[in-house]
């Protein structure tokens, strides 16, 4: 019988480290300040984006409510609404700062379903190019980050100061 695993040995470094007290996220809406050290690109008085410190590919953003809600059915119509703007920006920021070929979008509902902050709800938007499932991940296991996330910041950010 043939193994279908698929493997991220990338995300090892969020899976293996020390969790910290409390939800990230919270911690995260409670700064109030954008900055490349907490990765926040920008904050409304509902939700908030930041870059995921262990992307799945180059410029992976977050889209959170500033509010501890761990489903969607507990989500006020505003964040929702919130959410789905901030996301709309994101992809906007993301396909002019970095031009990936295509974009990802999507919630892990439960840990079972991928989430790894299940109690605190969040969008993903993951950028995507051709070839960024090659053989590099696939046959060697290694992941090719091309741009270092300070600079991805940097020019993320400057372009949410356009949209």
């Amino acid at each position: 019988m043939a193994d279908n695993s698929i493997w991220s040995p990338w995300r090892s470094g969020f899976i293996l480290k020390e969790k910290e007290k409390g939800c990230v996220f919270c911690r995260l809406a409670k700064e109030k300040k954008a900055s490349s050290k907490n990765l926040i690109l920008l904050q409304t008085d509902l939700c908030f984006i930041v870059m995921n410190k262990f992307p799945y590919n180059a410029g992976h953003l977050l889209i959170v409510p500033n509010r501890h809600v761990g489903t969607l059915e507990r989500f006020t119509d505003q964040e929702a609404l919130e959410m789905m703007r901030l996301t709309r920006r994101a992809v906007k920021a993301v396909k002019a700062a970095i031009k990936p070929n295509a974009l990802n979008l999507g919630m892990n509902l439960g840990r079972l379903a991928g989430a790894g902050i299940p109690g605190h709800l969040h969008m993903h938007v993951v950028p995507r190019w051709t070839g960024d499932s090659n053989f590099m991940p696939i046959v060697g296991g290694t992941r090719v980050h091309s741009v270092p996330l300070d600079h991805l910041y940097r020019t993320l950010l400057a372009e949410f100061k356009r949209v």
